[in-house]
């Protein structure tokens, strides 16, 4: 007899499946979960859940490239920008903390749970997680290009900004006392004094930077 307690009020998606699977994945990590986990939580069978997803790792993958299209766009959008490079390189801190803030499983996955890849897989996501790097050395090379960014290595200060800002999934709790938003004004703030040569910081720098 099937227990009543995992008969699904609605049919379940695949999008269900993913949301439950992230959260899960962030609890427990990816090698502690299972899949029966993410079958109770969606309250279907475990053989159930097979007929949406394949394995776990058909899962892992999945979301890993759901939070690589977010901030794939993300940035893309401000590069896109009619605007100067250090108000561009503002909008890509506040939009990254922002995209980490707001789907907190999902970055946690991105950043804690790719490991976990197998190695069919694992290169792609390499690929694709180095093409998004690659957008913010294109911002910090057109700074430095327009003479207003001092990277004199704009990979290796890439990865700083994106690792200043990556243990925000350790620490941010959405009951804390900072908002994303100011989170993330703060960490513009010290991006844009650490990037912009004097002469082109603006003189209110926190207005700039806020």
């Amino acid at each position: 007899m099937v227990d009543a307690s995992l008969a699904p009020r609605t049919p379940v998606t695949r999008e269900d499946i993913l949301e439950a699977a992230a959260r899960i994945f962030r609890r427990k990590g990816y090698h502690a979960a299972s899949m029966q986990d993410i079958a109770h939580a969606v309250h279907l069978q475990k053989a159930s859940l097979y007929h949406h997803v394949a394995s776990k790792q058909e899962i892992l993958v999945a979301l890993l490239d759901r939070a690589l299209d977010l901030l794939i766009e993300q940035m893309q959008g401000v590069l896109a920008m009619e605007a100067p490079p250090e108000e561009k390189l503002r909008q890509a801190v506040l939009g990254y903390t922002r995209v980490l803030a707001e789907n907190r499983d999902l970055a946690a996955v991105l950043l804690l749970e790719f490991r976990f890849l197998e190695p069919e897989v694992r290169a792609q996501h390499v690929k694709r997680r180095d093409a998004y790097e690659r957008l913010w050395r294109e911002l910090l090379l057109e700074g430095q290009r327009a003479g207003t960014f001092q990277a004199e290595d704009p990979s290796l200060a890439a990865k700083a900004l994106l690792g200043m800002i990556n243990w925000l999934v350790i620490w941010y709790r959405p009951s804390g006392p900072l908002t994303p938003e100011e989170i993330g004004t703060y960490f513009a703030r010290v991006a844009l004094r650490s990037l912009v040569l004097p002469d082109c910081m603006p003189t209110n720098a926190d207005k700039a930077a806020g």
